[in-house]
């Protein structure tokens, strides 16, 4: 991207710019520092120092960085244009790691193993097909991952140990939902998750001699039930789990693996547990719970099932909680509203709490940004649906225009957190920002996920209807000044308000997003297709194809009034680039200004820094045009 010299900036050699005006220098410097934040998270422990690698961003993309001390140097290890994920010290010795990294965006990720004496990188995968970045046994010596290389669709389990990387296919498998989740203390059996849908899943044991697969949550043909992921007890006798069983929400159990029977640890916690991790000696398990969106911090001794008492976390998101091998540190990622990402740890022995990054904030007080409030309204059907609402200060009188943001997924959620470049529309544009929860959400139990499934899909197409309606009451919002938008699924729901509302919004953005559900599930990636089927229904059934071709956007463009912008990645293995290309192409045959971004080296969404610059300085100044003007 070129500014120097120019009244205006120049695209990256890789994006496709169509119907966006010349976007002037003189935007990019107004916004500039709110294109510097910095993000970090953890990765991984080391095995026996207490040193962390985390994930951070110095260059275009994040990368691999060792931190040796809290609030120590971030030095880079990795050096790539593309983003670098999920690296993972081996687990007795630490003296090498794995990694994963795609390529464009295409989501076929690859792993290395990193050599820490020699700086040498080795590719442990096939360089084509999809693999996941996989488990290690106790030992340190194997990794089982899972890899589509047999016939590009199913998820087959593979074990490799990364000092001789000779792959053996340990087990074949149907569905690319699959994946594991932990190691039997003597490393003999491999406990695997199959994803089914949203609200569907079961657990297996794999033999780790002869790949033979053992359910071990038979459903006998009872309601769906979900189990995300697991862990071996430390005697091995059993499973620490997190399921839906016989509840609205996902509760942490523990199995008992002669007899199945489930002992429920946080029945007395009505939210949903999202993620756990067990203590090297088995006595201690920390998990985070979702609690109307917010992380809340657990701490539970295995022996006595009793909560321990930990300090106070801001309200925020807690992610990728991991136990030191000491039994002392327990280490996750923590942002909010006003804290970018960063690492911290907690010595649960004395309760003091040590931070480990200091992430950049473009030299903003962050202090001053604006938090989240929980906002609730009823939609048609007398259901009450919540979102977060972000106002911008005080200092703007009078009513303010509103951005809605909708999250993907569709079986996601949006939670409080550090809105990043967004805090420039609030901060110096005065819009308000409202992110809703609409039905299918995760978070509010297993019933609300299922309530936008197959024929009802345009119940949460309503849900944002509703939210025009509360708008209206509001007498510090402008419900003639509305844009909406969202990435992904949410990109579909901004087309299909733009489509249905379109006389009450002033513009709409599209992300990535879906504008016909039928060519989508023709085209998405095979190793998907099915998973999708079962949320969005099967294009194959043809009374389930004409309900798609009725209610996809591309076929009711007519009805889109407003400015529309498309912004969509050339490798997308998700949501194919057709989707961005028709409705582009549709809505402009109706005589209606479409701004049009696409990058050839990205995927499902930006991850490139000059992409994501250029996306939203052009974001900027689509919205000073469409809802300020």
């Amino acid at each position: 991207m070129v500014m120097a010299q120019t009244a205006t900036i120049t695209p990256g050699e890789n994006l496709v710019v169509e119907g966006i005006p010349p976007i002037p220098s003189a935007l990019a410097e107004t916004v500039e520092r709110y294109t510097q934040f910095r993000y970090a998270s953890l990765l991984s422990w080391h095995p026996t120092r207490r040193e962390m690698l985390i994930s951070t961003r110095f260059g275009e993309v994040p990368q691999v960085h060792w931190v040796k001390t809290p609030l120590g140097s971030r030095q880079q290890i990795t050096f790539f244009p593309e983003p670098v994920a999920g690296a993972s010290f081996q687990p007795t010795q630490g003296d090498y790691f794995v990694f994963s990294k795609d390529i464009g965006g295409n989501e076929f990720s690859q792993n290395y193993r990193y050599d820490i004496a020699s700086g040498n990188i080795a590719l442990l995968t096939d360089g084509k097909s999809r693999n996941s970045g996989g488990v290690w046994s106790n030992k340190g010596d194997r990794r089982v991952y899972t890899s589509t290389r047999r016939n590009g669709k199913d998820a087959d389990f593979y074990v490799v140990d990364p000092q001789n990387p000779e792959e053996r296919l340990l087990s074949q498998v149907e569905s690319g939902g699959w994946g594991a989740a932990d190691w039997s203390p003597d490393d003999q059996k491999i406990l695997v998750q199959e994803y089914i849908s949203a609200t569907e899943s079961n657990l297996w044991i794999v033999d780790a001699t002869s790949g033979e697969k053992t359910l071990v949550t038979p459903n006998a043909g009872k309601s769906k039930v979900s189990y995300e992921g697991g862990a071996f007890s430390k005697d091995g006798k059993g499973l620490y789990v997190v399921s839906d069983r016989e509840s609205e929400f996902l509760r942490l159990a523990y199995v008992d693996l002669a007899t199945r029977q489930h002992t429920y640890l946080t029945s007395q916690i009505p939210w949903d547990v999202e993620e756990f991790d067990l203590s090297d000696d088995g006595k201690l398990l920390a998990f985070v719970t979702n609690e109307d969106g917010a992380s809340v911090l657990h701490l539970l001794e295995t022996a006595t099932g009793k909560e321990k008492a930990l300090p106070k976390l801001p309200i925020g998101q807690v992610s990728s909680i991991s136990w030191h091998s000491n039994n002392q540190d327990l280490g996750f990622t923590l942002v909010a509203a006003r804290s970018t990402a960063d690492v911290y740890s907690l010595n649960v022995t004395n309760n003091t709490i040590e931070r480990w990054t200091e992430s950049e904030t473009g030299g903003l007080n962050t202090a001053n940004f604006s938090e989240p409030e929980l906002v609730r309204w009823k939609s048609f059907d007398g259901k009450t649906i919540s979102g977060f609402l972000y106002r911008p200060p005080a200092r703007f009188e009078g009513k303010r225009p509103v951005i809605i943001n909708i999250h993907g997924g569709p079986e996601s959620q949006f939670r409080p957190s550090f809105l990043g470049r967004l805090n420039y529309y609030l901060n110096e544009l005065g819009v308000a920002i409202v992110f809703p929860n609409v039905r299918g959400s995760t978070g509010y139990g297993k019933t609300f996920v299922d309530l936008d499934n197959g024929f009802r899909r345009e119940d949460s197409v309503k849900d944002i209807g509703a939210l025009l309606d509360w708008i209206t009451t509001q007498p510090t919002l402008d419900k003639d000044r509305i844009l909406v938008t969202g990435g992904s699924y949410g990109g579909y729901m901004s087309l299909a308000v733009a489509t249905r509302y379109s006389d009450r919004i002033r513009a709409a953005i599209d992300i990535v997003g879906i504008s016909n559900f039928v060519t989508f599930l023709e085209r998405t990636e095979s190793y998907r297709r099915d998973l999708r089927r079962v949320e969005y229904g099967d294009e194959r059934d043809p009374k389930m194809r004409a309900f798609l071709q009725k209610i996809s956007p591309v076929n009711n463009a007519s009805a889109i009034k407003k400015p529309l912008f498309v912004v969509h990645g050339q490798n997308d293995p998700r949501v194919p680039l057709n989707e961005a290309e028709q409705i582009v192409k549709t809505v402009r045959n109706n005589q209606v200004p479409v701004w049009y971004l696409m990058a050839k080296d990205e995927g499902h969404g930006f991850s490139k820094k000059k992409n994501i610059d250029f996306q939203f300085y052009a974001t900027v100044m689509y919205i000073r045009e469409t809802l300020l003007k």
